[in-house]
């Protein structure tokens, strides 16, 4: 019983910076934020301090992402976590107005400038659920659950959705993503307000970032009007789940039982599916599916070599706003 009720302590180094640059840091995670790629970002927003303060701009940016993993906590608890691992240094203990003050002194542009240089793919060549007959998934996908305090200013920008009984009670952001799907890393995001129509209106934001050699998983909400062809003029390849009222006519039936349609203008292959998925808690849940893909070829990309794989990405793109909305549920570790 001595032996069971025996305890351990396990200590480790955190490098920081000197002074008041010193609650500059994410402990472990610093390390894909180095201090030298978020100076380098300042200075390019042209966002660095005009004078030495207790809170420089390096801080703001770090505490501003601290934010981002502590949803749910104020700005002085917040606070209290990114220094936590400081103890004996002369940290600042600021008030919450002097940290709002800081995060409106640094403004949006810091930050999209960092998604912009840390955002792409995450996964190795070896990653399971990332490929797809040579071919690199991403999903799009997008949220309007990022509500914001009901002010004059927010009701007037993001303003507030519009649903079937009537407006929601907070100004909301949409939110697209493009994501890598098995790793769910981010290659971008978009955000958009109520006067943007549909999903698809915010992702057009996006199609910059496709490329050939890319397989995007399209939901229901985006098989609309010029979009999935849109896509397909970037070079990449798309896998678009079909509307139930959708019914494509047949221009010619293939072997494998799909058939070839032109929605749109666009040639396509359209594929009857009935896709099982898993999920982690082992529920099962399966469902008829219309796929519209412009993988035409039936020989390379037969239907029955499809199914395991592609319901396998169509499974994660599920999970990658249960992610965003529910992060890491002990993040303090790396702060340390």
């Amino acid at each position: 019983m001595r032996t069971e009720s025996a305890t351990a302590t396990i200590t480790r180094a955190v490098t920081v910076a000197a002074g008041v640059f010193a609650p500059g840091h994410l402990g472990e995670l610093t390390q894909y934020l180095p201090f030298e790629l978020v100076d380098d970002v300042l200075e390019q927003t042209k966002t660095v301090q005009r004078r030495l303060r207790d809170l420089p701009s390096r801080v703001g940016v770090c505490f501003l992402l601290a934010l981002g993993m502590y949803p749910r906590l104020g700005y002085a608890r917040v606070w209290a976590k990114l220094t936590a691992g400081l103890a004996g240094m002369d940290v600042p203990c600021p008030p919450e107005k002097a940290l709002r003050d800081l995060r409106r002194r640094l403004g949006p542009a810091p930050l999209k400038a960092l998604l912009e240089v840390v955002a792409g793919p995450l996964a190795q060549p070896g990653t399971p659920g990332v490929r797809f007959g040579g071919l690199r998934t991403a999903a799009f996908d997008g949220c309007n659950s990022v509500k914001a305090p009901d002010t004059n200013r927010n009701r007037w920008w993001p303003g507030r959705i519009r649903y079937r009984m009537g407006f929601a009670g907070y100004p909301a952001l949409r939110l697209m993503t493009l994501a890598e799907t098995g790793t769910r890393g981010l290659l971008g995001a978009a955000p958009g307000s109520a006067a943007d129509r549909d999903e698809a209106t915010v992702a057009r934001r996006l199609l910059p970032l496709l490329r050939a050699g890319m397989l995007i998983l399209l939901d229901r909400a985006f098989d609309a009007n010029a979009f999935p062809g849109e896509v397909a003029a970037t070079g990449a390849v798309l896998l678009a789940r079909a509307k139930s009222t959708r019914h494509p006519y047949v221009l010619s039936h293939l072997p494998d039982g799909s058939y070839l349609s032109c929605p749109d203008g666009l040639k396509v292959r359209i594929i009857e599916a009935t896709l099982t998925m898993t999920g982690a808690d082992g529920s099962r849940v399966r469902g008829g599916y219309r796929l519209i893909t412009t993988l035409t070829d039936h020989r390379r990309f037969p239907r029955r070599r499809g199914g395991p794989a592609l319901s396998r990405a169509l499974g994660d793109r599920a999970g990658i706003f249960r992610a965003a909305a529910h992060p890491a549920r002990r993040p303090c570790a790396a702060l340390g």
